[in-house]
């Protein structure tokens, strides 16, 4: 207990010692995702310092634990008693911490069907630009009190204030997990992807690239087998590696990627036509781009998402001075703006990685 406060006391003066001398703080964990956002600025206020594991309930299906703790760390606690974080956070790197995990909002290939990282966070305790330690939420579902305000955190990128602490939902493993591959078009992909939404089905995790649909099943042993017998295909072995690498971005598609864009879209949403390379997941509502980043394409980039429903992020790469994430209505970036004046009133805490 004394090394946790000890620890809160040195990031509290760190924050008060910027919000009086007006300069920014970089919050920072294992820099994992530094890339991630618009630029850099500020001094390092590093997250490490408070880590570890605080409260971990299998049979509540409930972990709390500190910024700084390694997300490795977290996912073997829970792989201990056969449980995971449902969300598949990507760590982009060995150093990846539990408070970036929740303050990038980034999801992997289950996000789809378990849901994203907000989905998940039950309660959060907040250090703000005023050196206050804030708590909300809590650690059940049924918990409301500050509930909107702690899974607003999630995907902050740290502009609110210093996470110090988060609890989160965990789910159990799957008892069966089988891997599907199919020969199979774009358009025909998303069809099929669209159909097979509507049924009972234990897909968990879907990737089309370059003619090729990949489909991960999860589940009880007999709804597993049930689906791979009506759905066919091809049964890929080693699909964990695959599934992984795909959350990694290591898969073949990310490599030299250059400009690679993001786009969020409804799952009806047909064949997107742009120039450059795309790779479909998520059920059709996440579309990976690899194409040019200049003035001209990036609003033709956004227009596109925009008119079925949807928003492009520039995710790597790229010029980001045409803007990294998609611009805000003006109503809600107001929004944006009252709650950053409310929590960080001089502006210190990672200024300008969103917007």
């Amino acid at each position: 207990m004394g090394a946790t406060l000890q620890s809160i006391d040195q990031l509290k003066e760190q924050v008060l010692a910027a919000a009086a001398a007006g300069s920014a703080l970089r919050i920072r964990g294992g820099g994992t995702k530094d890339w991630y956002g618009q630029r850099l600025e500020g001094q390092v206020l590093d997250t490490r310092i408070h880590s570890g594991i605080v409260d971990y309930e299998p049979t509540e299906l409930v972990i709390t634990a500190r910024c700084g703790t390694p997300l490795a760390e977290i996912e073997a606690a829970l792989a201990e008693r056969n449980q995971m974080l449902a969300f598949e956070p990507p760590h982009f790197g060995i150093g990846a911490t539990f408070g970036g995990a929740v303050a990038s909002g980034l999801s992997g290939p289950r996000r789809a069907t378990s849901g994203a990282v907000r989905d998940f966070v039950l309660g959060a305790t907040l250090l703000d630009g005023k050196g206050q330690v804030l708590s909300f939420g809590g650690q059940v579902m049924k918990n409301v009190a500050g509930y909107d305000v702690s899974r607003l955190l999630a995907g902050s990128m740290g502009t609110l204030g210093v996470m110090l602490e988060m609890s989160v939902k965990v789910l159990p493993r799957p008892i069966r997990e089988t891997t599907l591959r199919f020969e199979t078009s774009e358009i025909d992909t998303l069809r099929m992807l669209n159909e097979w939404g509507g049924l009972p089905l234990p897909i968990s995790a879907s990737c089309w690239h370059c003619g090729v649909l990949t489909v991960r099943l999860s589940g009880a042993q007999a709804a597993v087998d049930a689906a791979a017998r009506d759905l066919g295909g091809e049964v890929v072995d080693n699909a964990g590696a695959f599934w992984s690498r795909l959350r990694e971005q290591q898969h073949p598609f990310f490599a030299d990627a250059g400009s690679l864009w993001r786009l969020s879209v409804p799952t009806s949403a047909g064949a997107i036509i742009l120039k450059g390379d795309q790779l479909i997941e998520w059920g059709g509502a996440q579309r990976w781009l690899k194409a040019d980043a200049d003035a001209d394409m990036a609003q033709r980039i956004r227009r596109t998402a925009a008119a079925v429903g949807g928003h492009a992020t520039l995710f790597r790469g790229g010029d980001k001075s045409l803007g990294v994430f998609h611009p805000l209505a003006p109503a809600v970036a107001k929004i944006h703006e009252r709650l950053k004046a409310s929590f960080d009133p001089s502006n210190i805490f990672n200024p300008g990685r969103m917007y």
